[in-house]
């Protein structure tokens, strides 16, 4: 399974660009869209899920490996930092430890889970992956960070939603089979994004009003229109640039983007579920990752989610996780429905 944060269709617009400040971002776009293309049979094939008896394995702490591909695109690399060593002084390199440390607590400490796979799986990461590598990327075992082409994207390490994203696509991998592709790819691809929003905000404490909402917040750099790769809060607002184009994801079905492209989507659709998840934790208040986080990871790794679940199947296995978990009367129940009917997803 192999899942990047960077669409193609935005490499695609950086690629096509000819303007001499863009020449670096031009060349990495296309050398990152080669990448993709080189993986991409891969990324849509769904991952068996994992055994419920397997899911209760009691968390134990990180095995932490980061590794240094040192501009090559050959993994893992020279291993740089171990669990339990110092920093390094690489911002890369540190960025990523910690980014994978403060994934493996929000599974652990609120959710009860023993890393990406439930069974204590060592997490791995690579960093100067490539030279100016516009991505970040989940290879099916690892984590793999470029450094940005630093004309349109930084380091890929600078956002922790981003580590948290892409991590989570593992704990998707390993919990439930979602073809990557059409409405269950987009499923997968919001449930990276809600997770690793997640992570972002049980980091710094952040209610759902402190909270920014925005996945890759920071990548970007000066030069772009633009505050992230995507908003949860507002689909379709993140960005706004002349060589990335307007942010294209809809807020509800009203607006679904139907397409052969990304996979059918996936990392546009998902807006839709994103605004949803957002809804319940803005009716609910506190902090996101309790009930609503609780209901989303139930929901995860309930084994009802199929290869091809489609919003509609996905909406209405949160509405049971919300009842079973907090019942039929519960705010939490209503924040749900209200928040499917609010995006426009038949219940």
């Amino acid at each position: 399974m192999y899942c990047s944060i960077i669409p193609p269709y935005i490499l695609k617009r950086v690629a096509a660009q000819d303007a001499p400040q863009f020449s670096a971002a031009a060349r990495a776009a296309k050398e990152a869209l080669l990448h993709v293309k080189s993986v991409q049979a891969a990324r849509a094939q769904p991952s068996p899920a994992v055994p419920p008896s397997v899911r209760q394995v009691k968390p134990g702490p990180p095995q932490r490996t980061v590794c240094d591909a040192q501009e090559a695109e050959i993994l893992p690399g020279k291993v740089v930092r171990k669990e339990g060593e110092p920093a390094t002084g690489d911002p890369a390199a540190d960025e990523a430890y910690d980014g994978l440390g403060h994934t493996h607590r929000l599974y652990a400490d609120v959710f009860g889970r023993n890393s990406i796979d439930a069974q204590g799986l060592p997490l791995d990461a690579t960093v100067h992956f490539g030279k100016l590598y516009d991505n970040a990327f989940w290879d099916g075992s690892q984590m793999v960070f470029g450094d940005g082409d630093g004309e349109i994207f930084q380091r890929f390490t600078l956002s922790l939603s981003v580590i948290g994203h892409e991590l989570t696509h593992g704990v998707t991998q390993h919990s439930a089979g979602l073809a990557y592709r059409n409405q269950a790819g987009a499923i997968n691809e919001s449930l990276s994004d809600v997770f690793g929003a997640l992570v972002e905000q049980f980091v710094r404490q952040q209610t759902v009003t402190e909270a920014s909402w925005l996945i890759g917040e920071g990548l970007f750099t000066p030069q772009v229109e633009g505050s992230a790769l995507r908003s949860m809060k507002a689909p379709g607002t993140a960005y706004d640039d002349d060589v990335l184009g307007k942010d294209p994801q809809p807020d509800s079905m009203d607006s679904y983007v139907r397409t052969s492209a990304d996979n059918g989507g996936v990392h546009i659709n998902s807006g839709i579920p994103n605004r949803a998840f957002y809804l319940v934790a803005s009716r609910l208040g506190g902090y996101a990752w309790d009930s609503p986080g609780r209901i989303w990871y139930d929901t995860l790794t309930s084994g009802s989610l199929k290869a091809d679940t489609t919003f509609r199947a996905f909406a209405k296995v949160t509405l049971a996780s919300a009842e079973e978990l907090f019942g039929a009367a519960s705010p939490e129940h209503d924040a749900v429905k209200l928040a499917w009917e609010t995006v426009k997803v038949k219940l």
